[in-house]
């Protein structure tokens, strides 16, 4: 796994979303420097990290890298915030026993609930599953930096952030043409569960570590119910929602989302 890291202090490591990379973190950045040692990688298949295909990329296979790697770089108790596949990828980790955080962030995600664009991520997959086919890797890896133009980063932030639209070029500027990325992306999108996970209901009250649920209002994809669900059966949890933000509540609300995470991580 490819990484940048910053700031001095406690380790913070912060997992980013599906399809973009660390630069998701960027708006944070600088304020949350100031207090920790923020660790910012790409995960698997995406930015400057590994994308062979001999690799699983299972669910199981993901969430053990990831609980590697946090220990490795950033100690066997540092904090972890994740967002979408990286707070899916944490929790994973987490419920499996792989990694003990000192403190645990899950920003919007499934949690134990399906998809709400079902349709969407079906069609998704759909794509991604045909770059196995023989020919088809290099085709597919054009069409997917076609379908996710610059412009789908303004779409994902509810205040219209341009900026996103960097975020969107720099995380897709070497898939078109990467042959070994789209048919490892055929893998992940074959292994990854489309189902609810509702066995995450018997695992929350289990996780002994303090827990913040940061949400966004205006996330369709991850509507506030999951989260209340959730909080009412962790242990030490605490739900805050940040209003008038979406899907990118990193770029719609900066300074609310390094003053959650400052006061909650200490």
């Amino acid at each position: 796994m490819a990484y940048r890291e910053t700031g001095t202090g406690p380790a913070l490591v912060l997992l980013h979303s599906l399809g973009l990379s660390h630069r998701e973190w960027e708006p944070i950045v600088a304020a949350l420097s100031g207090r920790f040692r923020v660790v910012l990688p790409d995960l698997p298949l995406h930015g400057d990290s590994e994308d062979r295909p001999r690799h699983a990329y299972s669910p199981d296979w993901l969430a053990e890298v990831i609980a590697g790697f946090c220990s490795e770089v950033g100690g066997s108790r540092c904090m972890v915030a994740g967002h979408d596949l990286g707070a899916e990828l944490a929790l994973l980790a987490v419920v499996g026993d792989l990694l003990h955080p000192s403190r645990l962030v899950l920003m919007p995600n499934r949690l134990h609930q399906r998809d709400q664009f079902a349709a969407k991520r079906a069609a998704w997959r759909a794509a991604c599953r045909l770059a196995a086919l023989p020919g088809l890797d290099r085709v597919l890896s054009h069409s997917a930096k076609l379908a996710f133009r610059p412009s789908v980063g303004e779409r994902l932030s509810s205040q219209r952030n341009r900026a996103a639209r960097d975020l969107v070029r720099h995380a897709f500027a070497d898939v078109g043409g990467n042959g070994n990325r789209a048919r490892s992306w055929a893998k992940f999108a074959r292994r990854w569960p489309v189902e609810a996970q509702r066995q995450l209901l018997d695992a929350y009250p289990r996780m002994q570590m303090p827990v913040l649920l940061l949400w966004a209002d205006e996330d369709l994809a991850h509507p506030g119910d999951a989260a209340q669900e959730a909080l009412d059966l962790l242990p030490d949890g605490q739900l805050r929602t940040l209003p008038r933000t979406g899907f990118l509540i990193a770029y719609d609300d900066p300074v609310a989302v390094a003053r959650e995470l400052i006061a909650f991580c200490g």
